[in-house]
């Protein structure tokens, strides 16, 4: 009789026990999904932050190029002012 009481006794501890390792593993794999999901989040904040980084690069290469260009076409309208001076000037030996 005892044995019996014994038998169920050991039963229920290992019911227990694997309820128990059931419990902590769903635990486990729910941590596991939300650390993945706190990845995948930083990883698209990460993209996003590159992309952002990378439009800011080219907006800026742009500017510098558009800031270039408008350099050259003042260089360009002084050289060409310049020589309409020095013409003058040959006009004006020319008549005296």
């Amino acid at each position: 009789m005892a044995s019996n009481l014994e038998e169920e006794d050991e039963d229920e501890e290992e019911e227990k026990d694997e309820e128990e390792e059931d419990e902590e593993n769903e635990e486990k794999e729910q941590d596991d999904e939300e650390e993945e999901e706190v990845e995948e989040e930083e990883e698209e904040e990460d993209d996003d932050e590159e992309e952002d980084e990378e439009e800011e690069e080219k907006e800026d290469d742009e500017e510098e190029e558009d800031e270039d260009e408008e350099k050259e076409m003042e260089k360009e309208e002084e050289e060409e002012e310049k020589e309409e001076e020095g013409e003058e000037e040959e006009g004006k030996e020319e008549e005296e």
